[in-house]
């Protein structure tokens, strides 16, 4: 997610006077620029950077949901449409059995087109990262810590971007 992003979203927000979307957003801006402060990348904020915060926002915004009384149904509302926000910034979040199944069909079908080869890294639903490595008739799933995050490349002729982002499950 570019940082750019956000702040035109929040502007639109704005205008649209849209005040608990504009809170959420603003408070996704402020988590980012605090991480970027902290990591010295307050001038260029990568993209890398911008996820990291907003899943750590995720996170917290469903623990708030998850730990609502039941018989504060108003704040559970207000809860639950913040995260409903931030899950629109989020990074897709993928099963390694997801990628294995998206791998296996990239393998089998011409769908996508002749793809020779694909390699990436997807956030995974249980907070580590998945990395993936692909070539026909081949291919490996692992996890671990993020250099950068979510990078998909796949090299071939013929490639169908439209129907590989949906397989990816990219926005």
């Amino acid at each position: 997610m570019e940082f750019k992003k956000l702040q035109s979203d929040m502007v639109a927000a704005m205008k649209a006077r849209d005040k608990a979307r504009k809170d959420t957003i603003s408070s996704l801006i402020s988590a980012v620029k605090k991480l970027a402060i902290d990591e010295g990348k307050r001038d260029d904020i990568p993209e890398e950077l911008v996820d990291r915060a907003i899943i750590k926002e995720e996170k917290t915004a469903q623990e708030q949901v998850d730990s609502c009384p039941a018989d504060r149904e108003d704040l559970k509302a207000e809860y639950q449409a913040r995260l409903d926000v931030i899950k629109e910034y989020a990074p897709k979040m993928m099963s390694p059995e997801e990628i294995e199944e998206v791998l296996k069909t990239l393998c089998e079908t011409d769908d996508y087109g002749e793809i020779l080869r694909a390699k990436g890294m997807v956030a995974g639903a249980d907070g580590e990262w998945i990395y993936f490595d692909m070539v026909p008739g081949e291919h490996e799933v692992r996890t671990g810590a993020p250099e950068y995050t979510g990078r998909i490349c796949v090299i071939g002729a013929e490639i169908k971007e439209d129907k590989l982002a949906e397989l990816f499950q990219v926005k």
